[in-house]
């Protein structure tokens, strides 16, 4: 076999074997992709029309060198991923206010916010959205499991045990929020989208032609998923906070979140190694990840996927060297 089509067909094998840097965060009617240097978010508008947005982003070779350092990197992604995914969030919502229907009129209360704040309501939304957001987390997974296993007198000298007790309803809690989000009808289509874009990055990891015939057929679970991640960050939160004291409620509280970039840092490493290798200790990691998205994604129609594929088709580099995971 002559040395040029050697190469190529090694280039095809090494191509599909590929683990793409990419990710993405489903939006409303759309999908938002993070590349290597680019990302992209594609929505599709109430007139069956695809808007996209194309950004640069420093998430390769470029990138600072607080997000290339191992177990430093994790906290400032997740913080850079939240932020922007908020952003695109809003800015999905926004897309879908259709402009050739007449509005009601506003109330006072919103004529208020529009004579105050004008184009930056949506702003003030998100810094809203994102106070409420980490309150009730805060509540839900920190102060509330620490409270009622506190509350458990028979298991109170077992420092250990009850440690254990507080991750498992934790765990409990996060699963009953995906499966009560998932019957909303809103969120379900969310999901969908969820779906789509997991698709789509593995087609591409397949190293197959980005059409909605070929990520259709693909899987709709991936081991770097978002829900994976949380997972992930509650069990290692359960190991981690096993060392703290049991003394005080709001002590404890205090002192996890003191702990919480550590413990991000730790999962986002886990994670990383989950996404890039595929082997019986991977697979035993990804697994608790992957049932659960079993709630945070659904199968997308052909009309989801073309918005998915919008999305990623910017953000793939020229040179897939810059986008091996």
């Amino acid at each position: 076999m002559p040395r040029e089509e050697i190469n190529m067909a090694d280039e095809k094998r090494k191509k599909k074997n590929h683990k793409s840097k990419i990710g993405g965060q489903a939006l409303i009617e759309g999908v938002m992709m993070k590349g290597s240097y680019k990302s992209a978010m594609a929505c599709r508008l109430p007139n069956g029309e695809i808007d996209l947005e194309v950004w640069d982003e420093k998430n390769g070779k470029n990138a600072p060198w607080y997000r290339k350092i191992p177990f430093v990197r994790g906290i400032f992604n997740f913080i850079i991923s939240l932020v922007d995914g908020y952003r695109c969030l809003m800015k999905s919502a926004e897309k879908q206010m259709d402009e050739d229907n007449p509005q009601e009129e506003m109330t006072k209360f919103e004529k208020w916010l529009d004579d105050k704040f004008g184009e930056k309501i949506m702003s003030v939304f998100m810094v809203l959205a994102v106070i409420v957001s980490v309150a009730v987390a805060m509540f839900l997974f920190m102060y509330l499991p620490t409270k009622t296993v506190g509350l458990i007198k028979p298991i109170k000298d077992y420092s250990i045990l009850k440690t254990f007790l507080e991750g498992i309803i934790k765990i409990i809690i996060f699963v009953l929020y995906l499966g009560f989000t998932s019957l909303m009808k809103d969120i379900k289509r969310t999901y969908e989208y969820h779906g789509a874009e997991h698709k789509t990055i593995a087609c591409h990891e397949a190293g197959e032609e980005l059409n909605v015939e070929n990520v259709r057929k693909q899987s709709r679970f991936h081991p770097r998923c978002g829900t994976s991640f949380i997972f992930l960050v509650l069990i290692v939160g359960i190991f981690v906070f096993s060392f703290l004291s049991w003394g005080s409620t709001l002590v404890r509280v205090g002192m996890k979140l003191v702990l919480m970039p550590l413990i991000v840092g730790i999962s986002y490493e886990i994670i990383r190694l989950a996404g890039r290798y595929d082997n019986v200790i991977t697979r035993i990691i990804s697994a608790p990840g992957l049932q659960l998205q079993k709630l945070t994604t659904r199968e997308p129609d052909d009309k989801q996927i073309e918005v998915a594929i919008a999305a990623i088709k910017p953000c793939i580099p020229e040179d897939l060297e810059d986008d091996l995971w």
